[in-house]
């Protein structure tokens, strides 16, 4: 089994030294772009409603996921409370939105991640983690010394500081990034950011210059690398042939991609006509045709399965 990136960080006990830079960006807090200001570590809560302590709403084996990381035995799926994006139209509304979950120590996480790790399954998912990567990291040590050793995942809604995710160098060895919109006014409108273009191709592009291109084992599972999902919206809002146009021109050809068909009316979708249904099998496949004219052809495998679904 290879050794996760991490063992090192906490064997020469480099892992203090970004634990201490990732606790100063919280007060006041710069963890992500919104940059509100809190002093977290004071008990002050920004837009992320999280303090000086993680939330968490559930941890799982996770079968749903992509086919790399849930393998026989699943993804360990550790579900972040509250989140930096609070997509208005989110299908986990009652974690990121009403806040479903209880805050815990350290210590707590990381028996969260062993736990995960004693039921088989064959990474550790934080699902939006960008808010509390602080608290990961914190954790991080106190499960190495529990024997954690499977690879980490970094599910993000892809809001995130370059800054952030640099400290993270060397911490995950999966990164697994939503690109959502590829327009900034449509970003605006949903997600209530005016800069979420250009904060997620900078978040991308070092996290494959510290992964690279997703790498598997000899079991097909992912151990290493960047697996990029963008989720097809209703009148092609998220703009997907300008997103696999980034991806082929300034990631890599090479990338792993998920084209997500499973985008449903959730949250306050119901208050925007446009995005008040799901959307269309001749919408899905015109967003598979345009990542296989922009060259992007390594996509998940049950593309195939979803797009019979739609008959």
């Amino acid at each position: 089994m290879r050794e996760a990136s991490y063992i090192s960080l906490c064997r020469t006990g480099e892992i203090y030294e970004r634990i201490k830079k990732a606790k100063e960006l919280m007060n006041p807090c710069r963890i992500c772009p919104r940059l509100c200001g809190a002093k977290r570590l004071e008990g002050e809560k920004g837009f992320c409603k999280t303090g000086a302590k993680a939330f968490v709403s559930s941890a799982l084996p996770h079968f749903g996921e992509e086919e790399p990381l849930v393998g026989k035995m699943g993804s360990g799926t550790i579900f972040i409370t509250h989140c930096n994006l609070r997509c208005l139209f989110c299908q986990n509304f009652e974690i990121s939105h009403l806040g479903e979950g209880k805050e815990i120590s350290n210590e707590e996480f990381a028996n969260i991640m062993i736990n995960l790790q004693n039921r088989g399954c064959h990474n550790i998912n934080f699902v939006t983690p960008t808010h509390v990567v602080p608290q990961i990291l914190e954790a991080l040590p106190l499960a190495v010394e529990k024997g954690l050793k499977v690879p980490l995942v970094y599910n993000t809604g892809g809001y995130d500081m370059r800054e952030t995710i640099s400290l993270l160098d060397g911490v995950f060895d999966i990164y697994m990034p939503d690109i959502k919109f590829s327009d900034n006014l449509v970003a605006s409108k949903y997600l209530n950011v005016d800069d979420y273009w250009e904060r997620v191709k900078e978040a991308v592009k070092e996290m494959h210059r510290q992964v690279g291109d997703l790498a598997l084992d000899e079991d097909g599972i992912a151990y290493k690398g960047l697996l990029i999902r963008h989720l097809v919206m209703p009148e092609d809002l998220a703009g997907t042939k300008e997103v696999m146009r980034f991806l082929a021109k300034e990631i890599s050809k090479n990338s792993y991609v998920n084209i997500m068909d499973q985008y449903r009316p959730c949250g306050y979708a119901h208050r925007y006509p446009e995005i008040s249904r799901g959307i269309t099998r001749s919408e899905y496949l015109k967003a598979i045709e345009s990542a296989r004219e922009e060259g992007i052809t390594r996509l998940d495998k049950r593309t195939g399965i979803r797009i019979l679904r739609f008959f």
